[in-house]
């Protein structure tokens, strides 16, 4: 076996992980429509509030006002000097109106900015006059300035912009503004109630998925029975499936036990019996494939989660093809960075490198030489290690290969020496699944089997 440096990583014919699709929560989703619902009513409030209640009352109030230019006007027409100063100052102290001469070098602002306004100004003009002005400021000083003429003499009428509804200041802004942020945390809130228990059993679904059943039950005192009743049914599942792990367990142990013990009188008896030396170790073997038949079915049903730690990736490689290096038949270059660590139970880590480099070795030899060439080769990725391990064989055929990691499955090219239980595969997956990573099997472009592994990056 050769053990050389370097191959690129980037020779990999398909990512070890498609892009992720964006997606939304359910809680975003929700928040999101419940908004735009509350939202929309807000609108539709206000628009039916404008057609019916705003705008009427509006147009009344410039009726009223035009009437309250008419009565002024005729009062001031048909009043003397004196009289008529004692009227401006009455209107002013009780019916807060202010009159004032107009004249030619005034500046003002007509009333107008919104079609509300610009009706109302039509209904004054309409009652009063076309030569009739409307403005919302003169010289500087705001208010409703209403422009009229008695007799050839131009005068200004100052009234409250609030008398008719059309108050230009911000109040209804800050309401309006009040009710948004409201009705947006009341939306919240909601979205928060309904998630929230789905959340939780999305949580105990991953934990039970891991094998940690204490981890997963859920409340059964909740308010909502809808919710209490799928905790419950939730709850039995989780029980009755942590019966079966541990029936199995026991079971599988008991028959490792009970196997162990005649295979290794079995053994003894036959290199002690049988005189034919090639027999002998023929026999040996076979029992030596069995006991490791037993390890492999131990190593598939271990219920419980990987302890992880900080691992060098190198160095467990290095171990790992340092345990084959008398094999002939394999050759492995590696490309690992320096420095580069995973979070990982070093023990199952280098079950998963050697079972994949057997694998590799018994499958993915090319046809030209007989020898199975494999890449290793491994890059950071955010807060991920890929590690990518590559042979030069025929591959398989794509329709069986999501089926390689179910246990007890051969493809067509190991049944014609199928010398194990089909749980190699099955084991990595389940070994990677237990440390927190994503496993998965690629054909190459070239040709080839191509296992793609994702682990967590260390800390370091």
């Amino acid at each position: 076996m050769d053990f050389t440096n370097p191959i690129p990583l980037e020779t990999a014919p398909a990512p070890l992980e498609a892009r992720p699709r964006r997606e939304f929560s359910l809680f975003w989703r929700t928040f999101f429509f419940l908004a735009l619902l509350l939202l929309g009513s807000i609108v539709a409030w206000l628009q039916t509030f404008r057609a019916l209640e705003s705008e009427p009352r509006a147009i009344q109030s410039a009726h009223q006002l035009a009437s309250l230019v008419n009565l002024s006007r005729a009062a001031l027409r048909y009043s003397d000097s004196i009289a008529r100063v004692s009227l401006i100052k009455t209107l002013a102290d009780e019916e807060r109106v202010r009159i004032a001469p107009r004249e030619p070098k005034d500046q003002f602002e007509l009333f107008q900015g919104d079609e509300l306004a610009d009706r109302i100004t039509q209904e004054i003009k309409a009652r009063l006059g076309p030569s009739t002005v409307v403005a919302s400021s003169v010289n500087g000083q705001k208010g409703l300035w209403v422009g009229f003429a008695i007799d050839g003499d131009a005068y200004w009428l100052l009234t409250d912009p609030s008398m008719i509804g059309t108050s230009r200041n911000s109040t209804w802004v800050i309401w309006l503004t009040i009710a948004a942020a409201l009705s947006l945390t009341g939306a919240a809130l909601i979205a928060r109630l309904i998630n929230e228990p789905l959340k939780q059993l999305s949580f105990a679904a991953s934990r039970m998925r891991d094998g940690d059943f204490d981890a997963s039950l859920l409340d059964e005192k909740v308010s909502t029975s809808e919710i209490r009743q799928v905790n419950i049914g939730f709850n039995r599942m989780a029980e009755q499936l942590s019966k079966i792990e541990q029936d199995r367990v026991i079971m599988l142990a008991g028959i490792s036990h009970d196997l162990r013990t005649p295979l290794a009188r079995l053994r003894l008896e036959t290199e002690m019996s049988v005189a034919d030396v090639d027999a002998r170790q023929h026999m040996v073997a076979d029992i030596a494939q069995l006991d490791a038949i037993i390890d492999k079915f131990l190593d598939y049903a271990r219920p419980e989660s990987a302890r992880l730690e900080e691992v060098s990736l190198g160095a467990v490689i290095d171990a790992a093809v340092y345990a084959i290096g008398d094999y002939e038949d394999l050759r492995v270059t590696v490309s690992i960075p320096d420095n580069t660590t995973v979070m990982a139970d070093e023990v199952e880590l280098s079950r998963v490198l050697s079972n994949l480099l057997e694998n590799a070795r018994r499958y993915g030899k090319t046809a030209e030489t007989g020898i199975a060439l494999v890449e290793i080769a491994a890059k950071a990725k955010d807060e991920w290690v890929l590690l990518k391990l590559r042979d030069h064989g025929m591959g398989v055929a794509p329709e069986t290969l999501p089926k390689l990691t179910r246990p007890f499955f051969r493809g067509d090219a190991a049944r014609t020496a199928a010398t194990g239980a089909g749980l190699g595969l099955a084991i990595v997956d389940k070994t990677i699944q237990r440390m927190g990573g994503v496993f998965n099997l690629v054909n190459t472009s070239t040709g080839g089997l191509s296992a793609h592994i994702k682990l967590r990056r260390g800390r370091h």
